[in-house]
């Protein structure tokens, strides 16, 4: 682990052990002081990493108390952190880390009238607006980390968002905050004039911080930039205020205001009361698309005098990345006229949609007038604006899914400078780029000046040396323009040791003062602010000079992610050419950019386990950075087969929710497989996995003998039996085998046999795929699929195995559940044997059609990956579900599908994990849509908790139960008898059965077999 700073050196251990066992007794809360643990909270989405003296999740603010006392007795400095996303290395450092987002995120007041509310720190601001939203207000500082970040972080860090133009940054919009400093006294921040009560000790320190603005007075005015973009250093302007929004009401002063953007470098902040405002009733969204990059910022200033509330920038580079994730493409695809370098997103808001329109309306007119006619696409309605907005929002994101060594790095990544300099700035500012022979990527704020530009560099290599010159650069310009060097995301370790620059020697002293006379021990998050060290200290990088990896041969083609970049040219070398020893897989694994993406609640998949336990170790970001500290030798020799690694991924459930809602692109259900494969060559497998694995190859004798393999379910005590010996739930049923299998019926057999010499594979228009599971538990799902495409006209083939097959007596398998083990070989076998069965179809454009999105998806996925070939990659692009196929012949105009009203007038829909991972729900919904009189509602739901066998796992019961409690069951048992259930996975529909009933209880339906009922002839039962 990377060097902390020296004075707080973690090598203390008898210290440290005394903490932690202390910390246990004392505390209500989980005390964390294992290496992969410390390790989760050694980075944030920084360049940065420090290992922690150790971690608190606190259940109570008793459980704060404890910790500050114990870390002032032991001299231990104390840290403070939320969703751990900050950019600059604030949450990062040689201290105890305090987690407040997993308890201490409670709504603690609210007035609707006086429009305030007051929240504990670990609240999520997605969270509390979804909270204040019924009552038509909300807290506007919509940054764009709203669905993951707290608003402890966002007042630690003086946040701003989109929208400031209108609102202004946290520091207007905090009312008051309730401390507690590190001598244990508790203290209420707020108006001066309410403050005479305070403890003698808060008097105290009002005193001396006053003392010390009056002394400075002429300085701050001369050295404090007059921007509302500045969130460097402690705001001691308050006294003396600079920024072009009062800070609050007319003479008065609020000392709550000194604490925001202070980094918790004065004080644990227990609660944060805030000043609300009313939603709007109408927005209007204009994007002016600009045929060139600095017409764009040299035209934002005429844009402004419009009076938008946010103005933002999306520039060339990020537009080629969101078009590249298929989840954006659609979306920004929208938002062009013809192929602009940049475009700025303009936003109109009030109470009066009318109004709005007429702004939308001048600026057509103005942009017209400016020489751009036609640059402006209109999205007058809700749902376009948002689904933009969230490409905006992911921004961040969308630029770090850059592959290769060198990333966009923050350092000068918000800037501000007045509107009337910025063309000239961002002018200058590639030229620098340029120079040292890298580009940057730009986006956010234009209306504001502060626009967040990353430099494309290779901190493995030579970034440190280049960051400090460009940064040097950089900081000359805006002092040139009379700008602030740290203009939204604050000082950490990347920008504190520039608050000497930007404010001077008398100011930084004012601020060590400041820091002296609330902290006199230095022990609330050293080395922010003041005190620093230096950005390029390379020992504290999470990728310093001398990174290695560990060497090892994957069993899966990583080598896609193993390339190295050429920022100035903008291209990647071959694969194969880094410097990772891992076939790439390292590479994949350090996707992950700390951003916390994936703790959203808000919608999606992601992250299934850790919407449960709230758990870093759950997380995505937890997981991946459990792998990294492995692959870098920092867990201990055992690597991917250590405890840690083991531990970190039991619960993850390979939902694939990452593969799709991770804008970086970290597929840890791929990684899971990897990991489980290096496991099992030095542990070998459990014989409950060997079973579930190896189930293909034991169906047909289980087939043939259904009474025998269902006596588990049927005899009294059997249940428990196979808990104890093989660790199958004793609460959960198994799937029920059946003599009348798919395959055996005489439509199947009848499909099947026209594949002779006298029926070659070109007489077909279909070949349908039928999985294990819908071949041997739930026929009448494939013989619906057949009947369906058969109604339709279509000429369909059933697939078996090819002739010179050395398993013809088989049926085919994905290998799916050979996959869910980390059989990788095995799973290779089946899929080889999959990919011969089917080349003569796929050859001919014959299209395949699978049931079960887990295993027809992996003809999409997992098969590009086991070194198949190209015919793997033929048959992919050939592969469709069987809603996607109707859907795509819908499109062409060729489905002639004949479908009656059914009984029920409502379906309630649940997506497959894998389905949302490859945005294969939409056609589900499209071909419900077709049954006369049918309203699909779908279920906004992440993993339904079986995931495969993993509900079937005794120790995993509780959480699979945990998850489907979240949104799915509750959403079900609101289903009355009127109203289909439809869930394509068989795992989803077992989920459903056994948590609605002990016996059995709803039934879902796959799709087909809803079709099949539907049909206006012959319909099956």
């Amino acid at each position: 682990m990377n060097a902390p700073h020296p004075r707080f050196a973690t090598s203390e251990h008898g210290r440290q052990a005394e903490l932690s066992g202390r910390l246990r007794r004392a505390v209500a809360g989980e005390v964390l002081f294992d290496p992969a643990s410390r390790g989760r909270y050694a980075t944030d989405a920084s360049i940065y990493q420090i290992e922690p003296v150790g971690v608190l999740v606190p259940r109570n603010v008793d459980d704060i108390a404890a910790a500050l006392a114990l870390c002032r007795e032991l001299e231990v400095p104390v840290l403070a952190r939320g969703a751990g996303t900050s950019q600059c290395g604030q949450t990062v450092g040689a201290a105890l880390v305090i987690d407040n987002s997993k308890y201490l995120n409670q709504i603690v007041d609210f007035d609707a009238q006086a429009r305030t509310v007051t929240v504990q720190p670990g609240i999520v601001l997605d969270h509390l607006n979804a909270w204040l939203k019924p009552h038509g207000l909300w807290f506007p500082v919509d940054v764009s980390t709203a669905a993951q970040c707290t608003l402890g972080g966002m007042a630690g860090n003086n946040s701003c968002g989109s929208r400031s133009i209108a609102y202004g940054n946290m520091v207007h919009n905090v009312l008051a905050m309730d401390v507690t400093l590190m001598d244990g006294t508790a203290a209420h921040f707020t108006q001066a004039d309410d403050m005479t009560d305070a403890p003698r000790r808060v008097r105290e320190i009002m005193q001396r911080v006053q003392a010390i603005a009056e002394r400075e007075r002429d300085e701050i005015a001369q050295r404090v930039p007059a921007v509302l973009r500045r969130v460097g250093g402690y705001n001691l302007d308050i006294y003396n205020p600079q920024s072009p929004r009062p800070y609050g009401p007319p003479g008065t002063l609020n000392l709550a205001h000194l604490l925001v953007g202070s980094e918790g470098t004065l004080a644990y902040t227990r609660q944060i009361t805030l000043k609300l405002a009313p939603l709007p009733g109408s927005k209007v969204l204009g994007v002016v698309n600009f045929p060139t990059f600095y017409q764009a910022m040299d035209l934002t200033r005429h844009i402004v005098a419009l009076g938008p509330c946010a103005v933002e920038l999306v520039d060339r580079t990020m537009i080629d990345l969101a078009r590249d994730n298929p989840a954006f493409r659609p979306v920004i695809d929208k938002a062009l006229n013809g192929e602009p370098q940049a475009i700025l997103l303009v936003e109109f808001a009030s109470d009066d949609h009318e109004h709005d329109l007429r702004k939308l309306a001048d600026l057509v007119t103005l942009m017209a007038d400016l020489g751009l006619p036609g640059s402006v696409v209109e999205m007058p309605d809700a749902p376009a604006q948002q689904a933009l907005w969230s490409v905006r929002k992911a921004g961040l994101n969308i630029m770090m899914s850059m592959r290769g060594d060198g990333k966009p790095v923050s350092f000068i990544e918000d800037c501000a400078v007045p509107l009337t300099h910025l063309a000239e700035y961002t002018r200058r500012l590639t030229e620098v780029f340029a120079r040292h022979g890298t580009r940057g990527t730009w986006y956010a704020h234009a209306s504001v000046g502060t626009l967040h530009v990353r430099p494309i560099l290779d901190m493995r290599r030579d970034g440190a040396q280049k960051m400090r010159a460009i940064a040097q650069e950089a900081a000359a310009m805006v002092r040139e323009y009379k700008g602030a060097f740290s203009g939204e995301h604050g000082d950490g370790l990347v920008r504190s040791e520039w608050v000497a620059w930007q404010f001077g020697p008398r100011l930084l002293q004012a601020f060590e003062d400041i820091k002296d006379v609330f902290d006199p021990d230095g022990l609330m998050n050293p080395g922010k602010i003041v005190r620093s060290t230096r950005m390029d200290d390379t020992a504290l990088y999470r990728f310093p000079p001398d990174y290695r990896t560990i060497g090892f041969k994957p069993a899966l083609d990583w080598s896609a992610w193993n390339v190295r970049s050429d920022p100035a040219a903008n291209i990647v070398s071959a694969p194969g050419t880094g410097s990772d020893n891992t076939g790439g897989f390292a590479k994949a694994v350090e996707m992950c950019n700390n951003n916390g993406h994936c703790r959203k609640f808000d919608a999606g998949t992601m992250c299934p386990s850790y919407r449960v336990t709230r758990d870093e170790q759950h997380l995505t970001r937890g997981r991946a950075n459990t792998l990294r500290l492995a692959l870098s030798g920092l867990l201990g020799p055992d690597a991917l087969t250590s405890p840690q690694v083991h531990q970190a991924l039991d619960l993850c459930v390979s939902c694939k929710g990452c593969k799709r809602d991770c804008p970086t692109g970290v597929d840890m259900a791929r990684m899971k497989i990897e990991v489980l494969n290096q496991r099992n060559k030095k542990y070998g497998l459990k014989l409950k996995d060997r079973l579930i694995a190896s189930l293909p190859h034991w169906a047909p004798w289980a087939a043939s003998l259904p009474w025998l393999f269902n006596l588990r379910n049927t005899v009294p005590g059997a249940a428990s039996l196979t808990e104890k010996l093989l660790g199958f739930s004793a609460r959960r049923s198994l799937p029920t085998w059946r003599r009348d299998t798919f395959l055996a019926s005489p439509q199947a057999r009848a499909a099947c046999a026209s594949r002779d010499a006298a029926q070659p594979p070109g007489h077909a228009d279909v070949v349908l795929f039928a999985d294990t599971f819908n071949n041997y538990f739930e026929s009448e799902n494939a013989l619906a699929a057949l009947h369906v495409l058969q109604a339709a006209g279509y000429r369909v083939h059933v697939a078996r195995p090819a002739s010179g097959d050395a398993h013809a007596n088989r049926p085919l398998c994905c290998g799916r559940t050979y996959l869910a083990s980390g059989l990788v070989d095995q799973a290779r076998e089946e899929a080889r044997r999959v990919v011969d069965a089917l080349q003569p179809y796929v050859e001919l454009g014959v299209p395949v059609v699978g049931l079960e999105p887990s295993c027809l998806l992996s003809l999409r996925d997992e098969f590009l990956v086991m070194g198949l070939g190209e015919q793997a990659d033929a048959l992919s692009r050939n592969a469709l579900l069987f809603e996607e196929f109707l859907a795509r012949e819908l499109d062409a105009g060729r489905l002639d599908l004949k479908l009656a009203a059914l009984p029920q007038k409502r379906a309630l829909l649940h997506g497959h994990c894998h389905q949302k991972a490859f945005d294969a729900i939409k056609p589900i919904q499209r071909i419900l849509a077709l049954i006369p009189g049918l309203e699909v509602e779908l279920i906004d739901s992440s993993c339904c908790g079986m995931a495969g066998s993993f509900g079937y796992d005794a120790s995993h019961y509780d959480v699979s139960m945990q998850m489907a409690e979240l949104s799915l069951l509750p959403a079900v048992r609101k289903a009355g008898p009127d109203t289909l259930l439809v869930a394509d996975g068989t795992s989803c529909r077992h989920q459903i059965a056994d948590g609605t009933g002990e016996h059995g209880g709803m039934q879902a339906l796959h799709v087909a077999r809803v079709l099949a009922r539907a049909l206006a002839t012959d319909p099956l039962p």
